[in-house]
C-alpha cells in the first residue's frame, strides 16, 4: 500500500511531467479563459476555507489540493501568458502560505 504523503509525491511528479509535454499545445482564448475560471474557483475555495481557521480533515484535503491545483497551473507557461499581473501576484501568494 502506497502512503497517502508517497503518492501525493508521485503525483507531483506526473503534473510536472504532464506540464512539460502540454507546453507545446496551443491553447484558445476561450480555453484559457476556462482555465483561468477553474483557478479561480480554486482561489476562492481556498481564501473561504482559510477564513474559516479550524478544519476537518476532510476541508483541509480539499484546501491542499486546490493549493496543488493553483501551483500546477502556475507551471504552465501558456497559463501565465494569459494571466495580468495581477492574477498573477494573487496566485502566487496563495500557493506561498
Amino acid at each position: 500500500m502506497v502512503s497517502i504523503t508517497r503518492f501525493h509525491c508521485y503525483q507531483s511528479k506526473i503534473n510536472k511531467i504532464n506540464t512539460y509535454i502540454m507546453e507545446e499545445i496551443e491553447v484558445t482564448q476561450e480555453q484559457a479563459y476556462r482555465s483561468i475560471s477553474a483557478a479561480y474557483d480554486s482561489v476562492n475555495l481556498v481564501n473561504a476555507l482559510r477564513a474559516q481557521g479550524s478544519l476537518t480533515e476532510e476541508e483541509q484535503g480539499t484546501l491542499d489540493r486546490n493549493v496543488e491545483h493553483l501551483r500546477v497551473m502556475m507551471e504552465k507557461r501558456w497559463f501565465l501568458r494569459w494571466l495580468n499581473l495581477d492574477q498573477r501576484l494573487e496566485i502566487n501568494s496563495i500557493i506561498e502560505q
